[in-house]
């Protein structure tokens, strides 16, 4: 069995001063840097369809609303490696038009140019699932792939 999509193409992550985020069609990861030696009983996190917040020991690293719902009962976090918090979100949304541009609604927003990337893989992603037969993982996009590129569905065979 072949790779899934988003770990044969890479990911496009977008900074922040805590670590990073990044997203697929259909999850949104983030990855929180913390002091090493960080214990599972140091970490309380809550993950809400439209809210998040993360602290670890009595330190709030983040807090907010998202920028698109989620599914609640499918977030989980875990701790790697005592060093590095990695949330994982299910988007309620899963199309490909649906590139969240910023974490939360006003907070971790991508720079134009990794919006951009983030945007041409979601579409690519898209493209994949549409043709399983072809691998998109090393194509590359250029054109109308803005909000999930043009939709084919409509065309007969």
């Amino acid at each position: 069995m072949s790779a899934p999509f988003e770990e044969r193409s890479g990911v496009v992550p977008c900074g922040t001063p805590w670590g990073r985020w990044y997203q697929t069609l259909e999850e949104v990861f983030i990855e929180v840097r913390v002091p090493p030696g960080t214990r599972a009983k140091d970490v309380r996190c809550s993950l809400g369809s439209r809210h998040i917040s993360l602290a670890v020991c009595g330190q709030e690293l983040l807090q907010g609303k998202l920028f698109d719902s989620t599914v609640t009962d499918e977030g989980t976090w875990t701790l790697e490696d005592r060093q590095l918090i990695r949330i994982v979100l299910m988007k309620t949304n899963r199309d490909a038009g649906n590139c969240w541009t910023s974490l939360l609604e006003n907070e971790y927003a991508a720079d134009p140019w990794v919006q951009d990337q983030m945007q041409r893989k979601l579409t690519l992603e898209r493209f994949q699932r549409e043709n399983p037969g072809f691998d998109f993982s090393g194509a590359e996009i250029s054109g109308n792939y803005s909000k999930g590129g043009p939709d084919f569905s409509s065309l007969e065979n």
